[in-house]
């Protein structure tokens, strides 16, 4: 398959204009959504749905994550993935493309080729829009990191699921912490959270399995820590 360039190939390099988590000093309004995504709970996803041994899921090709920040899920998305696309409507000084999943006017990020997944952790307040946009652009599928809670509402309900039933609910076994603007190694957290997959075209029912615990230790990269994290007082 033939993809645009905007999908860059993966290799060995970073995108142009990556630099380290821990030596950017750019933040983002404090309104931003922003709550980074251990890598292991990205590399969960690839191992245990996406490519899973005999799974119903065809070999992905592309991806895009439009909700990149700083590249705590797209840099992880390389290592699976041939071609990945990310964006995010913030400028984190990470060289990706900058512009709004959702809404409308010429802020909104374009679709100049069609990815085979749209995977990204949404803002929760617009996890909804960024559901119904993705699947009606992906290729072969969708996947969002949310609260487990996302699955009830009855506005939720209406809007979403009961036109769009997902096709499997992921549900850590185990707790995935995440605070705001930063990935902290070392957090704990309360919060449960689930990866919501959409395939298309659609399944009909949904599927529920476990993401079973452990594996925040096994899937944990000894470089992580210095890839991805910075300390809390380097955010000034």
């Amino acid at each position: 398959m033939t993809m645009s360039g905007n999908l860059p190939t993966v290799t060995a390099s970073r995108p142009k204009g990556f630099t380290s988590v821990m030596a950017r000093r750019l933040e983002p309004p404090d309104a931003l959504d922003f709550f980074c995504t251990p890598p292991w709970a990205t590399r969960a996803l690839c191992k245990h749905v996406l490519f899973e041994s005999g799974g119903p899921w065809p070999m992905p090709l592309s991806a895009w994550e439009p909700a990149a920040g700083e590249g705590h899920m797209a840099e992880v998305l390389m290592e699976y993935f041939q071609q990945v696309r990310a964006s995010d409507v913030f400028d984190y000084g990470c060289g990706y493309e900058v512009g709004s999943f959702v809404g409308c006017g010429p802020d909104v990020a374009t679709v100049p080729s069609v990815p085979d997944w749209i995977i990204t952790n949404p803002p929760f307040n617009l996890a909804c829009e960024f559901a119904s946009r993705a699947i009606s652009i992906a290729r072969a599928g969708v996947a969002l990191l949310v609260r487990s809670a996302w699955a009830e509402g009855g506005d939720r309900y209406r809007d979403l699921f009961s036109q769009h039933p997902p096709a499997l609910i992921a549900q850590f076994a185990e707790r995935v912490p995440m605070v705001k603007g930063r990935w902290n190694p070392d957090a704990s957290s309360a919060t449960a959270y689930a990866w919501f997959v959409w395939r298309t075209p659609a399944m009909g029912e949904t599927r529920f399995m476990w993401i079973p615990p452990g594996q925040r230790g096994e899937l944990t990269k000894r470089t992580d820590r210095g890839r991805f994290a910075r300390e809390a007082d380097n955010t000034g």
